[in-house]
């Protein structure tokens, strides 16, 4: 898999373009010094997610690159913050408290399992983001989701869940696809 590198002063960058663009949607000015730069308008695909108090409060991204870095962090931002169905916009009062996550993706790379047990074993934790299809229904989850789900086992089972499948479903047409990713993190959080 290629790996994405960034420096110090380019993840600060993207974190300050992050919650100023729902800054700016709640009302708010946040300066800070643009720099027109080549690897802004790189394509990627990223994620946007946002915790209050230490809690989801949304997530948002693509997971095939489209559209040049800049604007993929700015629509992401605002879409975790206002977009996410499963949780109310963010207000102006949470906002100082939102903490902002970004995550960089490599492209995602099928892989072939023959069975559960093959998949389960093929999965490294911490590392990999598993997108998972199967007709309709399609789920992914970020490698930041071992954190909660250390298991292979259970992560698969709720990855199946989150795409509105039974928690032991397989069938031999589910496709897989893994992925890592960049995070960029606010306080180092």
């Amino acid at each position: 898999m290629p790996s994405i590198d960034y420096t110090a002063a380019q993840k600060r960058q993207m974190l300050e373009h992050a919650r100023s663009s729902i800054a700016r949607e709640l009302g708010y000015h946040i300066a800070y010094a643009p720099v027109d730069a080549d690897w802004k308008k790189e394509e990627r695909a990223a994620f946007v997610t946002l915790y209050y108090q230490g809690e989801l409060r949304g997530c948002i991204g693509s997971l095939a690159a489209y559209q040049a870095l800049w604007p993929e962090l700015e629509h992401n931002a605002k879409a975790a913050a206002f977009d996410d169905p499963r949780f109310p916009p963010v207000s102006r009062t949470e906002f100082a408290d939102i903490d902002v996550q970004i995550s960089i993706l490599t492209p995602t790379q099928s892989i072939t399992v023959t069975s559960k047990d093959d998949l389960l074993t093929t999965l490294r934790p911490h590392i990999d983001g598993l997108l998972l299809e199967e007709g309709q229904h399609r789920a992914t989850f970020l490698p930041q989701v071992w954190g909660q789900l250390s298991d292979p086992a259970k992560f698969l089972k709720h990855l199946l869940r989150k795409a509105g499948l039974a928690e032991d479903y397989w069938s031999d047409t589910m496709r897989f696809s893994i992925y890592q990713v960049l995070e960029v993190k606010e306080n180092g959080k």
